[in-house]
């Protein structure tokens, strides 16, 4: 038993501490090229959750990782692919508030949220939130976000390329399809000058921009690579949450 994984845990065990935060890891259900799995966003965002929640429990902070929630926000072009499960934002914040509801009426007052997907977008969620439940401190940590990728791997990409493949292969190579069968994951550019230089956005029409589903060149990816990028990651995680157990919610600026 893990007393700080809700899955895996019991009452008498949730009885006898008081928990000060909740890790909430969410993710998205969408294929990851021809070589890695559909939950490939679920699962190592929970594996993250997991190994940070456990550094951080042995220096003596009282952190909860509850389920991660498998669904998450799809562009165009993705929602049409059999089994890439799509919720609306609107639906997410639904889903989101009962949590934070849940979770304040118990008098647990820290939530972490533990994104993996980058369609997500909790940021205005939260700050909704906060005006419902002033009493809760929500933070956001984006682990894909944390460190500078080109430090640790050679090709770009945000989906299904060198370092996600990498770190399901650290995490659970079993579940990686050979890298020959892989696609290239080649993503077509958009042509407006103002979409390239990020002068205004648009969502990605996902079959127009990959033809494998995929958005970064992934045979370069190792096992090695992954465990050297998690490494930090978790790190930095596991350290934020030591932080956010011990804090008072009135004195987090100076």
């Amino acid at each position: 038993m893990k007393p700080y994984i809700l899955e895996q845990t019991n009452w008498k065990q949730v009885k006898s501490e008081k928990y000060e935060v909740a890790v909430l890891p969410w993710g998205a259900t969408e294929p990851h090229n021809y070589h890695l799995p559909y939950g490939t966003d679920v699962i190592e965002t929970e594996k993250i959750a997991e190994e940070a929640a456990a550094k951080a429990w042995s220096r003596g902070a009282k952190v909860m990782v509850l389920p991660a929630i498998p669904f998450g926000v799809q562009n165009p072009g993705q929602t049409e692919l059999p089994f890439c499960m799509h919720i609306n934002p609107s639906t997410q914040i639904i889903l989101f508030r009962d949590i934070v509801a849940s979770l304040n009426r118990q008098g647990i007052k820290k939530l972490v949220v533990l994104n993996g997907h980058g369609g997500n977008d909790f940021k205005p969620m939260i700050r909704e939130l906060k005006t419902e439940f002033p009493e809760m401190l929500v933070a956001l940590v984006e682990w894909f976000k944390i460190l500078d990728a080109d430090e640790y791997f050679e090709e770009g990409g945000d989906h299904a390329g060198e370092m996600e493949t990498s770190i399901i292969m650290h995490y659970f190579p079993h579940l990686v399809r050979p890298l020959d069968e892989a696609g290239e994951g080649k993503a077509k550019q958009a042509i407006l000058n103002g979409l390239k230089n990020k002068t205004a956005w648009i969502p990605r029409q996902w079959d127009q921009v990959s033809e494998d589903t995929g958005v970064g060149y992934p045979k370069k990816a190792t096992a090695e690579k992954g465990e050297k990028y998690l490494n930090e990651t978790v790190s930095r995680i596991s350290n934020f949450l030591v932080e956010f157990a011990g804090c008072n919610p009135e004195e987090i600026y100076e």
